[in-house]
């Protein structure tokens, strides 16, 4: 029988659908009509405990009991499906699902509950939501799971597993096996709209692209219309500069930071140099004696352990020295353990820093810094006999430098509009444990976790936060959702320092957006900078967009020569982007008053290097909620202005009660 040609029909994120055509057949189609446009299939990646206590989120106090733990709340979750009988899933204490929701559960057996309310596949040629990879399992995990006691990987981080918003319900949609087609994301977005969802999370992203080709920010501007928040993880190719992704102003764009846990792992060398790093994989039996150590890179074409740069050189019974990249980090321990090396000493590239994972690996292994890493090969170099042990010492919490940000979060400027500062916040995103498809320790038990790192882990912590936020404040639209968990971040860490990235030096706007969130302060964050949907059409003609580009994202009728189009910072977005020749630039925000009815506010401006800001009026005076107020932000080039520069800096509306802080970037011309 033949396949079926047509695959999907859009009526929600947009009007259309997905089939198989030739390209003589596009053409011809081209040619018709009513025809507007049609593009080939891109296919794009996934973004691959303690963490809610590290928010400040304590069971049966504060903002977490306030916000009813996001009870009455349904995630929309696209990622590479779910084990439905997985603890984290149990409906313990969950109430039925909303009377609007409308979604279906694909299994064919018995599998959704309470929590658990939809999973259904999108991922042609597989008939099941079930999750193959652990990815999906493990962001829903994060954005919902049950309470689960005793959960631990290798015995480490152990403790009581539960998701950001542990009484919102749960909603699968299967669009990844190992990549993710767009017709399959777009479909479950389409669908994930009838089904009534209130947040939807997409913890995968393609390359940077307009946003009229870019079907993520088409389907979620459709969502958004419909009140439903959208978050999407920012991307995994930092540390460079321009790798945003997912970076629509009408999405949540979320970046990964750590959190103040480690789980330790010690290498001493044999001058008795220690050098602290990480790893999951804490074997009880592996002893602290010295053994010879080798470094495959200073005689291999490569220095990253793989079969083949390890076929030739002797390490049997021995410590090896490998360096991140080529291939994956647990990857490389396989290659080590199956040439006969005895444990792996693994270390970052320059790119990497700081930043350090602990990972189920297979052999004893500790990962390092790079710097940590020049330390080794300085000692190796100093002696002919190097040898290495390594010490494993399990769990400790209280880093105070923590959150930093990970060296592999995308960074701004936003290539589609770097008038646009993004990512808008970061959240836990390294060495979190969540539920798991398999055992990763190879033993009999449904209560499977693995400890992994990505902005796909630090998304679904921020979709939790937003389904608690649409919990406390069902009025609130997603911009009001997306303006709280802006202005009411954090910037400095738990040493009360300036939040740093991979390098341990202070980490710019490019890195953190608007900082770090902070829950309990977005529920009651003062003022809020709210966006109605259609105030988004000005900006994307403002963007040079023609008018059916803009229809593809508007899904109607737009005339662009009709609209007063508007600058990308003249959107009244949390943070600024400008940029700035000779001519002053002045700029308008409003706010909306979610705080105190009788309320007064000043601003207080930390200006960029070189240029000066003017806020008028200086004062915001409100007598009602929900009373809204506009002011203008004007910027200037003082004479200590560097052209080819790009400089930060803050403004912040304070109150007797609120401190309402909007990051802002100036590329000076």
């Amino acid at each position: 029988m033949e396949e079926s040609r047509m695959i999907y029909s859009y009526h929600n994120v947009f009007r259309g659908f997905a089939a198989r055509l030739s390209p003589e057949e596009v053409k011809a189609m081209e040619k018709i009509r009513g025809f507007i446009s049609a593009r080939a299939q891109k296919v794009v990646p996934l973004h691959t405990t303690h963490s809610p206590n590290f928010l400040g989120l304590n069971q049966n106090m504060g903002f977490w009991k306030d916000s009813n733990y996001g009870k009455g709340v349904i995630i929309g979750m696209l990622d590479s499906g779910i084990i439905p009988d997985h603890p984290s899933f149990s409906d313990e204490g969950m109430p039925p699902p909303p009377a609007k929701w409308k979604g279906r559960c694909e299994f064919n057996f018995t599998a959704c509950n309470n929590k658990l309310i939809g999973a259904r596949k999108f991922t042609i040629g597989n008939g099941t939501p079930l999750d193959e990879s652990g990815h999906g399992t493990h962001t829903a995990s994060t954005a919902a799971g049950n309470f689960v006691r005793g959960a631990n990987l290798f015995g480490n981080a152990n403790g009581t597993a539960v998701g950001i918003a542990p009484l919102a319900h749960l909603a699968i949609y299967k669009v990844c096996i190992d990549r993710c087609s767009e017709s399959d994301i777009l479909a479950a977005m389409d669908a994930a709209i009838d089904d009534g969802v209130d947040v939807l999370s997409l913890s995968l992203g393609g390359p940077a692209r307009n946003f009229f080709d870019e079907n993520i920010a088409v389907g979620a501007f459709s969502a958004i219309e419909k009140g439903i928040f959208v978050s999407a993880s920012a991307g995994n190719n930092g540390p460079s500069l321009g790798t945003m992704l997912n970076g629509a102003p009408w999405l949540l764009t979320v970046g990964a930071s750590t959190i103040d846990r480690k789980i330790r792992a010690t290498a001493v060398l044999g001058n008795n140099e220690k050098l602290d790093g990480e790893s999951a994989f804490q074997p009880m039996d592996f002893a602290p004696t010295q053994l010879s150590l080798i470094y495959p890179g200073s005689t291999a074409s490569n220095p990253f352990c793989t079969q083949a740069t390890l076929a030739n050189i002797d390490v049997r019974g021995k410590i090896v020295l490998c360096e991140t990249g080529g291939i994956g980090r647990i990857a490389k321990g396989r290659a080590v353990r199956s040439a006969g090396g005895a444990a792996m000493i693994l270390m970052n590239q320059e790119p990497g820093g700081y930043s350090i994972s602990a990972e189920a690996h297979v052999l004893p292994t500790v990962h390092i810094s790079y710097a940590d890493g020049l330390k080794v090969k300085a000692y190796m170099n100093s002696t002919t006999t190097s040898t290495a042990s390594i010490s494993f010492k399990g769990t400790i919490i209280g880093d105070d430098r923590a959150p930093t940000v990970a060296y592999f979060s995308n960074r701004g400027p936003n290539p589609p509009s770097p008038g646009i500062l993004k990512p808008d916040i970061i959240g836990p995103g390294v060495n979190i444990l969540a539920a798991w498809n398999v055992s990763v320790e190879n033993i009999s038990t449904k209560s499977t976790f693995n400890m992994i790192s990505g902005t796909s882990m630090s998304c679904p912590h921020l979709s939790g936060i937003a389904a608690l936020l649409k919990s406390a404040h069902p009025d609130w639209s997603p911009a009001v959702i997306k303006s709280a968990i802006m202005t009411s971040a954090d910037l400095m860490n738990l040493g009360n320092n300036l939040i740093e990235d991979e390098t341990l030096q202070p980490a710019n706007v490019f890195a953190t957006g608007s900082g770090h969130v902070n829950p309990s302060k977005a529920t009651d964050p003062g003022l809020v900078y709210d966006i109605q949907p259609e105030d988004y059409i000005p900006y994307l003609c403002g963007l040079n967009y023609t008018n059916q580009q803009v229809e593809i994202i508007a899904n109607r009728a737009v005339n662009c020569s009709e609209i007063s189009s508007i600058p990308e910072a003249q959107l009244n977005y949390p943070s600024i982007s400008v940029f700035l020749g000779s001519t002053n630039q002045t700029y308008l925000r409003t706010v909306t008053n979610v705080g105190e009815a009788n309320s007064v506010y000043t601003v207080q401006i930390d200006p960029p290097p070189g240029i000066d800001l003017g806020v008028e009026p200086n004062t915001l005076q409100f007598s009602a909620l929900n009373q809204k107020v506009t002011y203008n932000v004007t910027f200037s080039r003082s004479a200590s202005a560097r052209s080819k520069s790009i400089v930060q800096g803050f403004f912040t509306w304070t109150s007797a009660k609120y401190s309402v802080r909007s990051p802002i970037v100036v590329f000076i011309q």
